[in-house]
């Protein structure tokens, strides 16, 4: 007997929130006027308070945890996660550095646990229920970070979570005319795939359900309307994720250090074009948040 057709599923999903409040805006638009569904707020964000209040006002929007481990101040007390930070209070400042200490041993699990524990507290205390949890440049690909993320997830009732991991095919269709500038992003792709080798045993450990599918890592602040247009030739059967910056390009982006800046506002475009958001509905797609993954 033939396997039932499957209903195409799709989240899209705004990394960021809470950045500054250019982003925080940004997404909100893509929320409101476009098909944004879900969004990630970092709770170490400048713009944190700005984003929990939004977040209030739009309730459809689904909100998970956007766990920070690189960049910026921790939210728990200096003194409790003193082998995450620098000389100057600062969590690392770049995924390579992070990873290498990490992997050195030179980071204690503990500690790491102790700021999860602490960033989603602090959402929670906002008011906000959290949809899900990934992580800020994907440091829970690394499995002893995943592990952290699992029992984290799993003390605050948290069951859903992203699988940073790519189809590679997918990635180089979706960068037709655009190679270049994702070449680079494409191979970074692929380390992940490797890295997050031992993704699904923790998930499954921890009861996490991922969504079946994740597009976005290869064309990280690319997705502009002709791209993510493209994109929907690539939803399959069952859920898929696609992994967004959308954001508005203003000072407080400029001076954070982010290097996505006017790409931010190109994906903002993209979910704001209607031909863009026909090209999945004629294809079947209906979309969700994390909310309505199960």
């Amino acid at each position: 007997m033939p396997n039932p057709i499957r209903m195409k599923q799709l989240i899209l999903n705004a990394d960021d929130f809470g950045m500054t409040r250019g982003v925080n805006d940004g997404i909100i638009r893509g929320h409101r006027e476009g098909f944004l569904t879900s969004a990630t707020l970092m709770a170490n964000g400048l713009a944190f308070d700005h984003a929990a209040k939004k977040a209030a006002e739009n309730p459809n929007l689904g909100i998970g945890c956007h766990l920070v481990l690189v960049g910026g101040k921790p939210v728990a007390a200096p003194e409790e996660v003193a082998s995450l930070l620098d000389s100057e209070g600062n969590l690392p400042d770049s995924l390579a550095l992070f990873v290498a200490r990490v992997t050195a041993g030179m980071i204690k699990t503990d500690d790491i646990e102790r700021e999860l524990t602490a960033q989603i507290q602090k959402i929670r205390n906002a008011g906000i229920v959290p949809s899900h949890v990934d992580s800020h440049k994907h440091t829970h690909a690394h499995p002893w970070v995943m592990e952290v993320v699992g029992k984290v997830a799993q003390r605050f009732g948290i069951t859903k979570i992203r699988r940073p991991v790519e189809n590679l095919r997918d990635s180089w269709d979706t960068s037709r005319g655009e190679v270049p500038s994702v070449s680079g992003q494409i191979v970074a792709a692929g380390a992940v795939r490797v890295v997050a080798s031992r993704f699904g045993a923790i998930a499954e450990k921890y009861q996490l359900t991922c969504p079946d599918h994740f597009l976005g890592l290869a064309m990280t602040g690319q997705l502009g309307p002709a791209a993510l247009g493209r994109m929907a030739e690539s939803v399959e059967e069952g859920t898929t994720e696609i992994m967004l910056h959308p954001g508005i390009c203003d000072a407080d982006l400029a001076a954070s250090g982010s290097r996505l800046q006017h790409q931010r506002q190109d994906e903002l475009d993209g979910l704001l074009d209607g031909g863009v958001r026909a090209a999945f509905l004629q294809r079947g797609i209906h979309f969700i948040s994390y909310r309505e993954l199960n």
